[in-house]
């Protein structure tokens, strides 16, 4: 049985909805007071859930908000939500971060040549179970992908959770195309479109889309910790971290850290969750990325078109 629990506020799919970790009946922040590893020896690692997979909504870990609850992700009072792009529907792995880990965004990395992106590091879990919001999994890791959002180094982690059938036979990448193949181009299919229908333009890779493997994404690890450690010891100057909430219950000494009787904390919100509010279809739609073809004007909706290296390619809404 797992030492987290979860407290919920209001109704998932509003914007009032927040998810809390809890250990011993006590909020804790998701950012902070979780350890990375679970077993440092074993090389097993916590992950936090944020987005179970074949789900749309974008939840994320709030970073400004006190002890750092989920919530879902909002642009111009909007909830986010990712577009099913066929043949993918939703997220399509369990989604989530690592805690204790910060890309930071003073910091250009030599392989990339992109900055932090000022987050957690990402996480793709891609075992049989589905997880669900404000869970802490334990994983192994198995390699790691470059994202470039925006001119910034968004970092995605291959892990499995330790207790799937194939944890056993997972230790490497190039085990996932062996027991799982087509996982890996599909991933990298999922991080180039997802934004498509959106109106954006399609995300680009460090390492021409190649991922690399678990010694490498493990020193991106360390790296992100390392970063974290001197973001909650009060290093970075407050410009660099860009208003980050640093309240903790476990670190004493650090410039967060804030004891069970503050008023901040004696604050925080009971438990009040609530069956989930309806979504509007309209918010999710499906989506069909298809190259110049001759059965083009055989598809009906809304098309969007963009130019690419070669040719053009068209996104069709088609239900």
């Amino acid at each position: 049985m797992s030492q987290f629990t979860s407290r919920c506020i209001g109704a998932p799919h509003t914007l009032e909805h927040r998810v809390y970790i809890e250990k011993s009946d006590h909020v804790i922040s998701s950012f902070h007071d979780i350890p990375l590893f679970f077993d440092k020896g074993a090389h097993i690692l916590n992950m936090i859930v944020t987005v179970p997979r074949w789900t749309n909504a974008t939840m994320e870990i709030s970073k400004e908000e006190p002890f750092n609850p989920i919530k879902q992700g909002i642009k111009n009072g909007r909830l986010l939500y990712v577009r099913n792009c066929f043949p993918h529907h939703g997220y399509i792995w369990n989604y989530g971060v690592f805690p204790q880990t910060w890309e930071d965004p003073t910091v250009c990395h030599p392989d990339t040549q992109a900055i932090g992106d000022n987050d957690l590091l990402d996480v793709c879990e891609i075992g049989d179970q589905i997880g669900y919001t404000g869970q802490v999994k334990q994983v192994k890791v198995l390699g790691i992908m470059a994202l470039l959002d925006e001119g910034k180094t968004d970092w995605k982690v291959i892990v499995v959770d330790v207790c799937d059938p194939l944890a056993s036979k997972l230790n490497d990448i190039e085990d996932v195309e062996r027991h799982l193949p087509g996982l890996i181009f599909s991933t990298n299919e999922w991080f180039r479109i997802y934004k498509i229908p959106d109106g954006k333009p399609e995300n680009s890779f460090a390492f021409s889309g190649e991922p690399k493997n678990k010694k490498y994404a493990t020193e991106i690890i360390h790296e992100c910790h390392e970063a974290w450690r001197g973001l909650i010891a009060g290093e970075h100057r407050a410009e660099n971290h860009h208003s980050i909430s640093l309240r903790n219950i476990t670190h004493q000494g650090s410039v967060g850290f804030t004891p069970i009787t503050d008023p901040v904390y004696a604050s925080l919100p009971r438990d009040s969750r609530q069956p989930a509010a309806p979504v509007v279809s309209s918010m999710l739609g499906h989506y069909i990325l298809l190259s110049r073809c001759g059965y083009v004007s055989a598809v009906g909706g809304q098309i969007r078109q963009r130019e690419i290296d070669k040719g053009v390619q068209y996104l069709f809404r088609v239900w």
